[in-house]
């Protein structure tokens, strides 16, 4: 599973519809695809590697189908612990917490720049002997680098046992660069920030874990057939880059 969590869009983080209209991409098809492809890719790949425990850092407003229900539906007995500092996805949280009978579903408030309260909230939920799979999806680019990204999920990283796996996807300036920017702008205007990174600075994110294939790709391009009714045109611009990697 882990794999279509990599699309999330317009309630998950940076793909907000204004930001959306700023690349050609508006409209109730684009933003119910990526809706719906962030929990169906976030399951893929360590899924079916045999993962049952999921540690998803910046979950965003809940959307149907949900990755514990994706996880559960193909394993019951799976375990997701749901993390956001946004007190409006905490009304929300009810949601998430409808686990199946075999499983378990939990929310922690936190925020990603404090990785000590994370780990020590997710403890008491997943058992950190058996792999994880810890997605940190659209979620970066909101971190600066006054805030040490690389450390922090390096941090997140170390706790986690041998077999686990790191889904992450960052917005980029790389392809579509006055789009980009355009949306760095809008969030500054509100005071948010934003910060796109090339294809080297993200691939730091993944030193020393391996990569899966097909390694750390544009958004639209990693493992495509795994969209389900997903319709991407030619000309359509995903300003993102994916990857998923094994902790060795």
């Amino acid at each position: 599973m882990l794999a279509r969590a990599l699309s999330s869009c317009e309630d998950h983080k940076i793909v907000e519809p204004e930001f959306l209209s700023t690349q050609g991409a508006s409209n109730d098809r684009d933003r119910a695809r990526c809706r719906a492809d962030r929990h169906q890719q976030a399951a893929s790949g360590p899924g079916e590697a045999g993962i049952r425990q999921y540690l998803d850092i910046g979950t965003g407003i809940p959307t149907e189908p949900n990755l514990h229900q994706i996880a559960q539906a193909a394993a019951p007995e799976s375990r997701v612990v749901y993390t956001d500092n946004d007190p409006i996805v905490l009304t929300h949280a009810e949601a998430l917490l409808r686990s199946t009978p075999q499983g378990v579903t939990d929310y922690i408030q936190a925020d990603v720049r404090d990785p000590g309260r994370i780990l020590e909230q997710a403890r008491k939920i997943l058992d950190f002997e058996r792999p994880i799979a810890l997605s940190l999806v659209a979620l970066l680019h909101f971190v600066g680098d006054d805030d040490s990204p690389y450390e922090l999920v390096r941090r997140l990283v170390d706790a986690l046992p041998s077999g686990s796996y790191l889904v992450l996807s960052q917005l980029t300036a790389d392809f579509d660069p006055p789009a980009v920017q355009r949306g760095v702008d809008m969030y500054a205007a509100g005071g948010v920030t934003l910060v796109p990174r090339s294809y080297a600075e993200i691939g730091r994110f993944f030193e020393g874990l391996e990569p899966t294939e097909p390694g750390i790709v544009q958004l639209t391009q990693w493992r495509p057939e795994l969209g389900v009714d997903e319709v991407t045109e030619g000309n359509e611009a995903a300003s993102l880059y994916a990857g998923v990697a094994r902790k060795p």
